[in-house]
């Protein structure tokens, strides 16, 4: 009998590529694709069920109707989103977590996997390269939330063996979803500008380095991790991940390249402040060595798959 699997928050930008991945594994059937509102992208065949995962009666009454084995809690009010409301990202954060793990506690399902980020760690890292262990000092409440949310998971696997498994995720780029209100949506938001001939005002220092990843990476790490025997998993917190790092420039200079013609300008904001509290450089050494974690996509390999994949969108 295959697997139930819920995907909370399945309408963002992970949650989409991530639903749609899960249902080409597992059969449309199988996966629930849930968020607030109805999805403003195609999450492809399969059910779909407003469901907000900060009503925990809710949750709890559909998890007892659906007999779901695993739950992906993709919900989150991301960076520079959330220092506009600090409260209400701290409540959206948190409490989605706490309900899931409580929930979780109580036996509902078997398996939750719940995303981390980068921003957890702050500035004064040895060669700017965050390690597994690193100190973390997060600068903003979205990495205050996420740390936070580490913590926790780690305690409810300890305490009550609840089977929690997490990822931190570096800056994501994906053609199927416009930018969310994250500090490294910039490297979503200029594609989008190079194919519409549009100069691009870059809110980033145009040398201000950050560890990035392609969707199709983040999506697989994230179904490997949670692929893996539960003994392979031996940090209960969360995993450093790791594809490449690269500056404004450098992305824009790969651009070019493909759109000789177009221009950027640097008009560094607050979400510049941000990034420099952020690594440039990520060690993902351990997940590499507990459940075989590796990324495919360099530089010129996730430009060209951004422009051809988009031009797709596009023509359709």
């Amino acid at each position: 009998m295959a697997k139930k699997v819920l995907v909370l928050g399945a309408s963002g930008q992970i949650g989409t590529d991530l639903t749609l991945n899960l249902r080409e594994k597992l059969g449309a059937e199988n996966v629930i694709a849930s968020d607030i509102k109805e999805p403003q992208v195609s999450l492809g065949d399969g059910p779909f069920m407003l469901l907000n995962a900060l009503d925990r009666e809710g949750m709890q009454k559909f998890l007892k109707n659906h007999q779901i084995d695993e739950v992906y809690n993709m919900v989150a009010m991301l960076s520079a989103t959330a220092e506009k409301h600090p409260w209400k990202a701290w409540d959206l954060n948190m409490n989605s977590l706490f309900n899931t793990l409580e929930l979780q506690k109580e036996g509902l399902f078997s398996k939750l996997f719940w995303p981390s980020s980068i921003a957890v760690f702050g500035p004064g890292l040895k060669n700017n390269t965050a390690i597994q262990n690193s100190v973390a000092e997060p600068k903003t409440v979205y990495g205050i939330s996420k740390l936070s949310g580490e913590r926790w998971c780690e305690y409810y696997a300890k305490q009550y063996n609840c089977d929690v498994r997490s990822i931190r995720y570096p800056g994501i780029i994906s053609y199927q979803t416009e930018p969310g209100g994250g500090t490294t949506d910039y490297a979503v938001d200029i594609f989008h500008k190079a194919i519409a001939n549009v100069p691009y005002k870059c809110f980033l220092d145009e040398k201000r380095t950050l560890p990035m990843m392609y969707m199709a990476d983040a999506v697989k790490a994230t179904m490997n991790i949670m692929e893996a025997n539960s003994e392979s998993i031996r940090i209960r917190s969360s995993y450093n991940i790791a594809a490449l790092s690269f500056s404004p420039q450098e992305l824009y200079t790969s651009i070019c390249k493909y759109f000789p013609g177009f221009e950027i300008q640097y008009e560094p904001d607050k979400r510049d402040l941000y990034a420099q509290s952020w690594p440039a450089y990520i060690n993902d050494d351990q997940a590499k060595m507990d459940w075989n974690w590796e990324a495919e996509f360099n530089l010129d390999k996730l430009v060209e798959n951004m422009f051809h994949n988009l031009k797709s969108l596009i023509h359709q």
